[in-house]
C-alpha cells in the first residue's frame, strides 16, 4: 500500500512539473511525454562507450542518409531509361533549364566536381542526349544543348525521378513538406552561394568565414 502511494506521489509530483511548462497540456500530453523521456533514457542507457553526435550532427546525418536511400532508389529507378545515374538527369534537368549553359555552369549547378561532371557529360554525349557546340557570340566557349533523344529521355526519367520522391516522402503530409522546405532553405540558400567561392580553401578558413 505504502509503494502505491509513493509511486501516486511521484505521478502526481511529475505531472505538476510538466502542467508548469505545458499550461494548456492534456493527460495525453503527459504521458506521451514520459513515455518519449523513458525511452529516450532507454536508448541512451544502451549507448555508454559509443561515439553520439550532438543535435547538429544527429541533423546532418539524417540528412545524408535520407539523401543516400533518395540516390540509391533513383539509380535503381533510372535503370532502362539511358541514364546511369541521378547525377545524369540532374544535368539534363540543368541543360534543359537554363538553356544552353556553358559545361561548368551545368555542373557546378548540381555540386559535382568539374572533373567528375566533365565525364559524366563526355559519356551523356556518346549517347546521344547531348550535343556540344561552339557560342556564336565568343568562339572560345562551348555551350550544351540536350538533343531530341535527351528530351524524350527526360520526359521518361521525369516520371521515374517523381515516383522516387513520392515513395520517399509519403508519410508526411504537405503542410509538413513545405515546413521542412521552408526551415531547411536557409542552409541551401547559403551554401549554394558560398560553395564555389570556397572550394580551393582550407576547412578551418571555411569554417571560420561561415561562422562570423
Amino acid at each position: 500500500m505504502e509503494a502505491s502511494m509513493n509511486q501516486t506521489v511521484e505521478l502526481v509530483r511529475l505531472w505538476g512539473i510538466y502542467e508548469k511548462d505545458h499550461t494548456n497540456a492534456t493527460l495525453d500530453d503527459f504521458f506521451r511525454n514520459q513515455l518519449a523521456v523513458k525511452t529516450k533514457k532507454e536508448r541512451l542507457a544502451g549507448l555508454e562507450g559509443k561515439l553520439i553526435p550532438d543535435i547538429n550532427g544527429k541533423l546532418v546525418i539524417l540528412l545524408r542518409r535520407i539523401g543516400r536511400f533518395h540516390i540509391v532508389y533513383s539509380n535503381k529507378a533510372l535503370e532502362g531509361t539511358e541514364l546511369d545515374q541521378i547525377e545524369e538527369f540532374g544535368i539534363l534537368v540543368t541543360i534543359h533549364n537554363m538553356g544552353n549553359p556553358i559545361k561548368s555552369e551545368a555542373i557546378y549547378n548540381n555540386i559535382i566536381e568539374l572533373s567528375s561532371g566533365t565525364n559524366m557529360l563526355i559519356r551523356m554525349i556518346k549517347r546521344g542526349l547531348v550535343t556540344e557546340y561552339v557560342d556564336p557570340d565568343d568562339k572560345r566557349v562551348k555551350r550544351l544543348k540536350v538533343t531530341r533523344k535527351g528530351e524524350k529521355t527526360l520526359d521518361v526519367a521525369k516520371d521515374q525521378v517523381l515516383k522516387v520522391a513520392q515513395m520517399m516522402v509519403q508519410d508526411l503530409n504537405d503542410d509538413e513538406k513545405h515546413l521542412c522546405m521552408e526551415l531547411l532553405d536557409p542552409i541551401n540558400r547559403r551554401y549554394s552561394g558560398l560553395y564555389q567561392k570556397q572550394k580551393n580553401k582550407s576547412f578551418d578558413e571555411i569554417f571560420k568565414e561561415n561562422m562570423q
